[in-house]
């Protein structure tokens, strides 16, 4: 009795799976005739986007989140480390001064073409104008501090206050919540509508990771740079052996 029920439950487990496979045959191959959006599929894995997110310095509040519409294909990244400097003692060759110097290049591609076939009302006005100007203004002290201290210029006041652009971070992936300064910046724009508003363009993007030397310990840009530095440390122990006989054959502890 017991290896009926045996039986009979593997046969109900087989059809399940077979009715399993079929549906999921069934919605793939309606997704690829068009009758459904590929996204339906169940099994599809949810694109994460990465953005340039802005904060506000004085209260760490996020203020503007600029996701990138298409994900840069490539990425590159260069750390130059940060050793002492000089001949100094032979106990000193090992020593950091800190965090290497990580510049971060990518570019991404921004295209009006979708909106403006939906006919979205911005799109069809201004172009990619809004997206652009986004971008650009990372790089622009607020308008209303130039204001302020072209007040103070002319009341005769010597000392002006250099102006502060916005914090911002480079979001890509959850492991990767990175503090940023933008120091290249390359637009090329490649067509137009009949207002000559661009309404496709490319960008190379070029940045510096600030780390928790450049910035005041308390901001919270510090504290992101901190939890990147200990991802790392946590993701290096993954998957590396701790003893080079295995993989090199050489016992560095005789």
């Amino acid at each position: 009795m017991r290896s009926f029920r045996r039986v009979l439950r593997v046969q109900t487990i087989s059809k399940l799976r077979k009715k399993t496979i079929f549906r999921l045959y069934d919605q793939l191959h309606s997704a690829l005739q068009g009758a459904l959006p590929v996204t339906s599929f169940p099994l599809s894995p949810r694109l994460l986007k990465g953005a340039l997110v802005t904060l506000n310095s004085a209260s760490g509040r996020v203020e503007r989140t600029i996701p990138f519409q298409y994900n840069p294909e490539t990425l590159s990244r260069t750390l130059q480390t940060q050793a002492t400097e000089g001949t100094g003692a032979r106990s000193e060759a090992l020593r950091l001064k800190g965090a290497p110097v990580e510049t971060i290049k990518l570019d991404i591609e921004i295209d009006a073409t979708d909106p403006l076939e939906k006919a979205d009302r911005t799109s069809v006005q201004l172009g990619i104008y809004p997206q652009l100007s986004a971008l650009e203004t990372l790089i622009y002290p607020a308008s209303s501090q130039v204001s302020q201290n072209m007040q103070n210029a002319a009341l005769g006041m010597i000392e002006v206050i250099p102006l502060e652009a916005p914090m911002t971070l480079l979001v890509w992936g959850r492991r990767r919540v990175l503090p940023v300064r933008l120091t290249d910046f390359n637009i090329t724009e490649e067509a137009y509508d009949v207002n000559l508003n661009p309404i496709r363009a490319k960008i190379s993007l070029s940045l510096r990771v600030l780390n928790y030397d450049d910035l005041p310990w308390g901001q919270r840009g510090a504290q992101l740079f901190l939890s990147y530095h200990r991802e790392k440390e946590r993701m290096a122990n993954l998957g590396v052996p701790s003893n080079p006989v295995g993989p090199t054959g050489v016992d560095i502890n005789r």
